[in-house]
């Protein structure tokens, strides 16, 4: 299979050594500046443009991965699916709710796959925990705490990030999203309840800070915090089920408490990032195949839902309640 990115940021050459590694072909790298495609196009001796809707008609790309601006997100995709081409579009899936629906339909209508990139979802420790509570160890879920650290001051990104109209907020729905995607995933269950509170220490234009509290259909409550500019990174995700604790750390691995012990699940390492993107595009390629994929576009779809309603939440001080799927 040949593939195409659109949009050559951060995470783009983590997304083309993935396809090398999966014998994929990575064909064309799209840009809006010319020298950032081409640094990472020129490993792979991919073409490069600046232009996607080119890229789309290159009849060497199959599929194309869209790593762009949040907003831009929705017609990229009705353009690659009117193209034929198969779509892994980052996270969030849209800035709204009906924009989701309407990529939604325009892949199914083409007959193309669309895949959300939820990295949550394929990163060792997380992984490590989901199969701990699957497998029922440490009996049902109770409580989920989330607390994750980024850097929202303006000196820091580019400034899209910090334009709503793009970027559909700040550190919520950029890094909030992720930990949305865990709580709710391994919580197991949809949220029905949202109270939230946003901060912006930066004058940046978008939140900074933020904290939600969700409860979800099945009783779990997910308490999830977003806080900027930390003296230390900060990704910790505890679970607390009926016999012990489960915790992974970004940055140390995963690991399960019971009865006063504490067994390692999973041990950092360097090449644990590389590997989730490579299982990611792997889960990809799978659901082009027909196989569904790990992350269902309900639940990405679900996650932008749960982002609005937090903002929702901020701006009135009251609690959100939301309609069963």
């Amino acid at each position: 299979m040949q593939i195409g990115i659109i949009g050559a940021g951060a995470v783009a050459r983590l997304h083309a050594v993935a396809a090398e590694r999966l014998g994929l072909r990575l064909t064309a790298v799209c840009d809006l500046r010319e020298e950032v495609a081409r640094s990472v196009a020129a490993d792979w001796g991919a073409r490069t443009t600046t232009d996607y809707r080119r890229l789309l008609d290159d009849p060497e790309v199959d599929a194309v991965i869209v790593n762009t601006p949040h907003a831009l997100h929705r017609q990229m995709v009705l353009d690659a699916a009117a193209a034929g081409r198969h779509v892994l579009v980052e996270k969030p899936m849209a800035t709204n709710v009906e924009d989701c629906l309407t990529m939604e339909a325009a892949c199914r209508s083409a007959g193309v796959a669309l895949v959300v990139g939820m990295i949550q979802h394929f990163l060792p420790e997380k992984v490590a925990l989901e199969k701990v509570v699957n497998d029922g160890e440490l009996g049902r879920v109770l409580a989920v705490q989330d607390l994750r650290s980024t850097d929202y001051r303006p000196s820091a990104r580019p400034a899209w990030f910090f334009d709503p109209a793009v970027s559909g907020g700040g550190a919520l729905m950029n890094i909030g999203a992720h930990c949305l995607d865990r709580g709710l995933w391994l919580g197991g269950a949809r949220a029905e309840s949202i109270r939230a509170k946003v901060l912006d220490r930066f004058a940046a234009g978008v939140e900074t800070d933020g904290r939600i509290s969700l409860a979800l259909a099945n009783g779990v409550d997910v308490g999830i915090g977003v806080v900027s500019d930390c003296p230390e990174p900060v990704d910790r995700l505890l679970l607390v089920c009926e016999g012990g604790t489960l915790l992974a750390d970004a940055r140390r691995g995963a690991f399960l408490r019971k009865n006063g012990r504490t067994r390692v699940l999973h041990e950092y390492a360097d090449l644990d990032i590389q590997s989730a993107f490579t299982s990611q595009l792997a889960d990809f390629c799978a659901a082009i195949a027909g196989v569904p994929s790990l992350v269902s576009n309900e639940h990405a779809r679900h996650i932008v839902e749960v982002v609005l309603q937090a903002y929702q939440s901020a701006a009135t001080g009251q609690t959100r309640t939301l309609q069963p799927a």
